[in-house]
């Protein structure tokens, strides 16, 4: 039998709390414990003017910020229309049943201004970061860094062969950055190599092919994590090549040292961050323990002897090799900060040509050659403390902790939908690698910390 048409008759009034309709388990309530805005008015405060209307409160431009990177919206107008309909992302916003939406222009107007201007979204991240602290996520032993590529908002069809074809008379935003950041060593200076194809609309991102698919404009976001919870210590915005990797590295560690007062024990990274000028700066400046492969392209792919097949005498400062001859030195031992160091930071040890012409081992030696030559870094001790820290079981795990970095990407690329960027130029793409961390710390604070936990014990 067909039930009766039945039409629910409008009330005269209403009781409605939406704290009532946002489920205990959401995460958005979770996270809502962990964000501290209280200080963002008066961080503010000198970026608005004393006069005209009143502007609409930035907090609640945050809090919608924060919902659209927690849950993968990468739209600002569709951020707009989703706050609009949810119930649990206006609860999250402060804004009530009938508080109005800002439009998605005011995004942009104060992201390009006043944001910008006063560091707003990284001390956002940076706020995060000590909320993990206090809460006991952060050991301070052991870091790890890695870095990933990430598209640019950029057609890979249209490019130009240099920066002279830039259109500089009516330069737009990116590519008035570009021009200022060509002395940055994360930026233009990382590489004297010309960049093959350079973007009109985004000339600071580099054409990259690294995938080993079609070639693509992209920026890279480094990380620096703690091992213990996979807490990301600082994030980082370079152009998409190698020795900019090292100088994000360098900085980051720098500034967690000097705005949390971390000092790590370790270092976890891959082949990349494997040069000896790099171990060099771990050891001897920092006093961290490089759990690092290292980058040596001394191995011979013809059968004869290679480097490792020398030892090193560090009382004579000289090379025996495989028959027992010695290899001296040529140059005298410096620093490589002296005006006659070795352009290239390496010492040339030789051994005596007599010597190898009667050497029954020479043809496996140096068969092309009248002698044998070994090229030994200024660095090399901070190479062989590296070598020997790769024997231990202390770097068997790091080496599978180190992956806790991997995930983070994987997570921000697939889970938070950030595998291209919407914004353009290097303070763009700085400022969504600073909300998408922070937004991986609230989730991650969110998932580890449950309501009413106390703090983890450190």
């Amino acid at each position: 039998m067909m039930g009766d048409r039945t039409k629910i008759q409008e009330a005269l009034f209403y009781e409605f709390r939406l704290e009532d309709h946002v489920p205990a388990g959401h995460l958005l309530r979770s996270i809502d414990r962990f964000v501290d805005l209280d200080g963002l008015r008066e961080h503010l405060r000198p970026f608005y003017s004393g006069t005209g209307r009143p502007s609409i409160d930035p907090e609640l431009i945050i809090r919608m910020l924060i919902v659209g990177y927690v849950m993968g919206i990468r739209s600002e107008r569709r951020l707009c229309e989703e706050v609009h309909l949810n119930l649990a992302y206006r609860w999250f916003c402060g804004l009530g049943l009938n508080g109005p939406v800002p439009d998605h222009s005011t995004f942009s107007k104060n992201r390009h201004g006043r944001f910008r201007e006063s560091d707003l979204l990284r001390q956002m991240f940076e706020m995060t970061v000590r909320q993990c602290i206090a809460k006991g996520l952060v050991g301070g032993e052991g870091f790890a860094v890695d870095a990933s590529t990430i598209k640019a908002d950029a057609n890979r069809q249209r490019s130009v062969p240099s920066p002279d074809k830039l259109p500089i008379e009516a330069a737009h935003r990116a590519v008035r950055e570009y021009f200022s950041l060509l002395d940055d060593a994360a930026f233009g200076s990382a590489t004297p190599v010309q960049p093959k194809y350079i973007s009109p609309v985004d000339p600071a991102a580099r054409w990259n092919a690294a995938s080993g698919g079609l070639a693509y404009y992209a920026y890279c976001t480094n990380y620096l994590i703690d091992l213990k919870s996979a807490v990301i210590m600082d994030v980082e915005t370079t152009t998409a090549i190698r020795q900019a990797e090292v100088t994000a590295q360098r900085r980051m560690i720098e500034r967690t040292q000097e705005t949390f007062g971390i000092w790590p024990e370790r270092l976890a990274a891959d082949t990349a961050y494997g040069s000896a000028e790099n171990l060099a700066w771990l050891v001897h400046e920092r006093g961290i323990e490089p759990h690092i492969p290292v980058f040596d392209k001394s191995a011979r792919q013809d059968g004869t002897f290679e480097r490792r097949d020398f030892t090193y005498d560090h009382v004579r400062d000289l090379y025996v090799c495989p028959g027992g001859q010695q290899l001296k030195q040529q140059w005298r031992k410096i620093n490589s900060d002296q005006p006659n160091a070795p352009p290239d930071n390496l010492l040339r040890y030789r051994s005596s040509k007599l010597a190898c012409d009667v050497c029954t081992l020479k043809p496996k030696c140096c068969s092309n050659q009248p002698n044998r030559k070994v090229l030994r870094s200024i660095h090399e001790g901070a190479r062989d403390m590296a070598r020997d820290i790769a024997l231990t079981d202390a770097y068997i795990i790091s080496r599978r902790e180190r992956k806790k970095v991997e995930m983070l990407f994987a997570h921000l690329k697939r889970i938070l939908k950030i595998d291209r960027l919407r914004l353009r130029g290097p303070n763009g793409a700085r400022d969504e690698f600073h909300l998408a961390a922070a937004a991986q710390n609230l989730r991650k604070m969110a998932k580890l910390i449950p309501p009413g936990a106390p703090a983890l014990s450190t």
